[in-house]
């Protein structure tokens, strides 16, 4: 369910579109990857600007929730089965429920909504500077 109001950029795929809702005041940026059953939830106010803003060349996992009026910055990947209820910095991994930066990627060019590399790949270890404090 993807409300007619939401922003959507170009290049977006909907990777399995089963389950997927995108809020009214979302919006999502260029190239980005949504995997099945994501929510892009508000904050349930009303008459407000309550749902997320996505940047360009974002992965969103199967199951993620990105609840409120946060940002995920360009080029984050979120993990299957997250819940972000904060802002997420650019290049950042996030995995984890509430949703904990675990890494961050090298080229901060990096747009794994276009490769859709995940974790545990060649090309991921290649490419991300895990933080491992604390898992």
């Amino acid at each position: 369910d993807i409300h007619p109001n939401a922003t959507m950029g170009s290049g977006i795929m909907l990777d399995h579109g089963t389950g997927i809702v995108i809020g009214e005041t979302a919006v999502v940026g260029h190239n980005c990857s949504i995997l099945h059953h994501v929510t892009l939830g508000g904050s349930g106010k009303k008459g407000v600007d309550r749902h997320p803003k996505v940047g360009n060349g974002v992965l969103l996992g199967a199951g993620a929730s990105v609840l409120g009026n946060v940002n995920i910055g360009d080029g984050c990947q979120v993990g299957a089965g997250t819940l972000v209820i904060g802002d997420l910095p650019t290049g950042s991994v996030a995995i984890g429920v509430p949703a904990k930066i675990i890494g961050k990627f090298i080229d901060v060019s990096a747009q794994p909504g276009l490769g859709m590399n995940q974790l545990g790949s060649k090309e991921s270890d290649n490419s991300i500077q895990f933080q491992m404090d604390g898992i």
